[in-house]
């Protein structure tokens, strides 16, 4: 295990900045993932830990070592792909052990490592047979155990599970969420699944076109977002945003009016720096709605999803923003019905139209 930091990373490829100045810390021990849309720029800062990519500027450092220009091999990491890049003429057995037996590792601690791996992962009746023979969640453990044979100081993890189907994931997710608490290793872990980082991690790093947005544990993130960006990200179905104009501010509380939605004014308990006037983005996660809630938007439902435990119905589903409404089991809609959505005007948030910051 061991502590990693990132000091000013910054990463460009010819006149392309893609990394912009990054600082970040992660204990030893701890289960980071990086979070964010494509092309964000979280597996070019996974590929610069591991020493794939070459930084631009800044430093890295792992177990208060300076390894911003040591060879990967050199930096005590372990990293598992998107691919398996299992070789296909070896065995479980001797893919786990591959990378020991390159680095002239005696054959009694190699037989050690793989069989501690495999029990580990439950591979122990499947060491004879060939990548050809197994499951693809099978593939994927065998290449998370040839990672822990090595016994890195840091497990690095790219998007490992985008090749599987929904139930593989779910229960890879429940794997590798064990052998975290298993090993105690630090781990870090790239995903654009918002699903995946809340469900595994410690601490989430929200990045943005190459830039941090937030970092912290998952409820954390969830309940007190810093900006629109982290709100609309963190959370399934994603927050909606409404326009809104600010009637009052009094005793702490901002009296807002929706712009394009039919709703009394309702008062939300924020309001650092508003008057009267100011345009304002109302935030309401779609699980926050429900019938004990005081304030109320009229809406016309579109379209309903049912998913069993919980539906989701839908107000403006042609536009580009519509409202989504978690509904209880006892909701009596239908498309086409004209609907009063009730929420707690408590826990709705407020943010800057313009800058996109949270407002207190």
């Amino acid at each position: 295990m061991a502590d990693v930091e990132l000091k000013n990373l910054k990463k460009s490829f010819g006149k392309v900045d893609v990394i912009h100045g990054v600082d970040l810390s992660i204990k030893s021990g701890e289960f980071a993932v990086f979070v964010g849309p494509s092309g964000c720029g979280k597996s070019t800062l996974l590929r610069l830990v591991a020493g794939l990519e070459e930084a631009t500027s800044g430093t890295i450092s792992i177990g208060d070592v300076d390894v911003t220009r040591v060879e990967p091999a050199d930096r005590g990491v372990a990293m598992v792909f998107q691919s398996y890049a299992l070789y296909p003429h070896m065995t479980v057995e001797e893919n786990m052990g591959f990378g020991l037996r390159m680095t002239g590792t005696d054959r009694t601690v190699i037989q050690e490592r793989v069989s501690k791996a495999a029990q580990i992962l439950h591979l122990e009746q499947l060491l004879a047979r060939k990548p050809k023979q197994l499951s693809g969640g099978q593939r994927q453990r065998v290449a998370i155990g040839r990672a822990i044979v090595r016994e890195p100081k840091v497990f690095l993890f790219d998007e490992p599970l985008s090749n599987l189907d929904a139930e593989l994931r779910v229960q890879m997710r429940l794997e590798i969420a064990r052998l975290h608490g298993e090993l105690g290793a630090t781990m870090i872990y790239v995903t654009h699944d918002q699903v995946e980082a809340m469900t595994l991690a410690d601490k989430i790093v929200v990045l943005n076109a190459g830039r941090i947005e937030q970092v912290g544990a998952p409820l954390d993130l969830y309940n007190n977002p810093h900006n629109i960006f982290v709100a609309g990200f963190i959370g399934s179905p994603k927050m909606n945003f409404l326009a809104g104009v600010v009637k009052s501010v009094s005793g702490g509380a901002t009296t807002v009016e929706l712009a394009e939605r039919s709703a009394a004014p309702f008062a939300v308990p924020a309001g650092e720096g508003l008057k009267a006037g100011d345009s304002v983005t109302v935030g309401i996660r779609p699980e926050h709605f429900g019938a004990a809630g005081t304030a109320g938007i009229d809406a016309r439902i579109d379209v309903i999803e049912h998913l069993g435990g919980v539906s989701y119905a839908y107000s403006g589903a042609g536009t580009d923003n519509p409202l989504t409404i978690a509904l209880g089991e006892d909701a009596d809609v239908a498309p086409g019905q004209d609907f009063t959505a009730r929420f707690d005007p408590s826990r709705a948030f407020l943010f800057d139209p313009s800058t996109g910051l949270r407002i207190r």
